[in-house]
């Protein structure tokens, strides 16, 4: 495991000796345990094979489109803390935090509206798998769930063809990418864009209702939360480590890491160094503004839904703190989801003051 932001870091952007072409879990078997090993997610590969189909997708992922779904998911969060503010509080991962990702990701994908909640059940079948007691059952729920999944997905394409939108899906089809290259680049999308937004926006809750100051801060100065989103990202850490195998022995520090090896390379330690980040790296202080946070990987694999996770917490955070200020939250009441990769609660309950 490396644990120290420069080692994280370093590791992350070199990809010739840090792969992730045979997993992104220390699970040696990961990808046939997913069913995916004879077609594995561009995030499982390399360059250039990575950099590649990434070129390709990358364009839909553009400032505009980030533009183009602020309304959307402005109206959704409004309309949702209206709900809950109305009932005097309620679980606010169960009417916001999790169902607002799916909003955003099937966006980019071209889902239609009805169909986006499917995305949660798919996605937590998937992430159980990994969890520390997933057990032979989270692998089958999680193999159905890729295979429900693949088929969904398997005819929208098929219907992008036809009648092709401005989405991911339709561009992907648009230029002749192989059905499997898109089914898998969908598996991450659906996979990773759902869970971590979650996480990420439950633990800004919880950090700003442990600091009453911070939260005074942002809510006399909204146009604060933009910026206040680094930190939030690098304390919540919502990926708190992801897999690599080494391609060489490594000589580290004081240790050889043999080649073949899974190294884990810890995001969330990394985020509170204080070699990096200073004696109160632990501590919530939303004027700080923290550089190369490890929230959304670096180098070749840095998050290509970056930009829109930071919209939905900008947003998230502004209506809230404008509409349920006196918010509170009983802590000792938050669960959270099993399993060491993805830090999310299950739920938050949330308190109108």
């Amino acid at each position: 495991m490396l644990s120290r932001h420069a080692d994280v870091l370093a590791a992350a952007v070199d990809t010739a000796t840090y792969s992730s072409a045979a997993g992104l879990t220390v699970e040696y078997d990961e990808l046939e345990r997913i069913g995916l090993a004879d077609n594995p997610p561009f995030v499982m590969t390399d360059p250039p094979v990575h950099t590649t189909f990434r070129k390709l997708v990358a364009r839909g992922f553009t400032p505009r489109q980030v533009r183009d779904v602020e309304p959307a998911v402005r109206a959704f969060v409004v309309e949702r803390l209206d709900r809950l503010r109305a009932a005097g509080g309620g679980d606010v991962v169960a009417e916001l935090f999790k169902p607002l990702p799916s909003l955003v990701v099937g966006h980019y994908l071209g889902v239609p509206p009805d169909d986006q909640g499917r995305f949660d059940d798919w996605s937590g079948a998937i992430v159980a798998a990994n969890a520390a007691d997933g057990g032979i059952a989270a692998a089958d729920d999680a193999a159905a769930a890729t295979v429900e999944m693949m088929g969904y997905f398997t005819t929208l394409a098929e219907h992008r063809r036809r009648d092709p939108g401005d989405d991911t899906v339709s561009q992907l089809v648009q230029a002749d990418v192989d059905l499997l290259a898109i089914l898998a680049f969908v598996f991450t999308m659906v996979a990773g864009g759902n869970d971590t937004s979650t996480g990420a926006l439950g633990g800004a809750v919880q950090l700003l209702a442990g600091r009453p100051d911070q939260r005074a801060l942002l809510a006399a100065e909204p146009d604060l939360v933009p910026d206040a989103v680094e930190e939030f990202l690098r304390l919540t850490s919502p990926v708190q480590g992801l897999a690599r195998t080494t391609t060489r022995d490594v000589a580290l520090h004081d240790t050889v890491i043999p080649a073949g090896r899974k190294v884990l390379l810890l995001y969330g330690a990394g985020n509170r160094d204080p070699r990096k980040y200073g004696p109160d790296a632990d501590a919530l202080d939303v004027l700080r503004r923290p550089s190369q946070i490890l929230s959304f990987g670096q180098g070749h694999h840095h998050c290509l839904g970056a930009a829109a996770a930071r919209l939905q917490i900008t947003v998230a955070l502004q209506e809230l703190l404008a509409r349920i200020p006196d918010f509170t939250i009983d802590l000792d009441a938050v669960t959270w989801a099993p399993g060491p990769y993805v830090r999310r609660p299950l739920s938050v309950p949330l308190v109108v003051a």
